[in-house]
């Protein structure tokens, strides 16, 4: 059955939380997790660049995070109804529905092609590469899961010459669902060959942290703004503004 043709059980259990049992297991482990996974896009990649796409567009720059919030948005909804979309296939309509009324200075097809390409274009954040060595240092193994496609983490991670410090390049496209969907982090594990509870998420978005949790992944939330984390979210295991002390904690254990 292609992945995407789910049966209505199967579309059930793909944005499955764990049950509560699972989670508690996880959260009171003493054993530091063996596989850490990072989310890409904002938390590895720095998409700030993306806002001068519009610009050049003839667009304002604040249609940057709008035209993202309301990509994330479709794709959710996708993997809630027990569906999945590839992320820059979702990400083209979405960019033609929010440049519709706007008067920019090119075709709308150019337009589209110009934002899109600039996520090859994209490079990490400054604390990235030496907090991964130190990762890699400590023994733990690294891999990404991401909404978006494995082509573009591994550009992401080859300007910066650290791609072969990651083990998987891992896409939601070969599993079920999008991340939060607790079908992202079983297929993640299955693919590293471990439990979610020897895994850990860092991530920027709480939203991501959340659906770890609740799989049983533990957490780290890489909060780089200082903001405050929702109260309705599952809280992390950790809480860094860099990725650089992740490392000592996580020895720590």
């Amino acid at each position: 059955m292609d992945r995407d043709e789910l049966s209505a059980s199967d579309a059930s259990s793909a944005w499955e939380l764990a049950d509560e049992g699972e989670v508690d297991a996880a959260r009171q482990s003493t054993r530091a997790p063996t596989v850490i996974v990072f989310d890409v896009n904002e938390t590895l990649s720095d998409m700030s660049p993306l806002k001068a796409r519009f610009v050049d567009i003839g667009a304002p720059d604040h249609l940057a995070r709008l035209w993202f919030a309301a990509l994330l948005r479709d794709g959710f909804a996708l993997a809630a109804a027990g569906g999945s979309g590839k992320f820059a296939e979702i990400g083209e309509s979405v960019l033609r529905s929010v440049l519709r009324d706007v008067a920019i200075t090119r075709s709308t097809e150019d337009a589209v092609r110009h934002v899109m390409s600039g996520f090859t274009e994209l490079n990490l954040h400054p604390d990235i590469p030496q907090g991964i060595q130190a990762l890699k240092s400590a023994g733990f193994r690294i891999a990404t899961l991401s909404n978006g496609s494995a082509e573009v983490a591994r550009t992401l991670l080859a300007r910066s010459e650290i791609s072969t410090d990651f083990e998987a390049l891992l896409t939601v496209e070969d599993a079920r669902a999008w991340k939060p969907a607790r079908a992202a982090y079983d297929y993640a594990a299955d693919a590293c060959g471990v439990s979610p509870t020897d895994m850990l998420l860092v991530a920027v978005h709480p939203w991501d942290i959340h659906g770890a949790n609740r799989a049983g992944l533990r957490t780290a939330w890489l909060n780089r703004t200082g903001e405050a984390y929702p109260s309705y979210f599952s809280a992390p295991d950790y809480t860094i503004n860099t990725l650089i002390g992740l490392a000592a904690q996580l020895t720590r254990v």
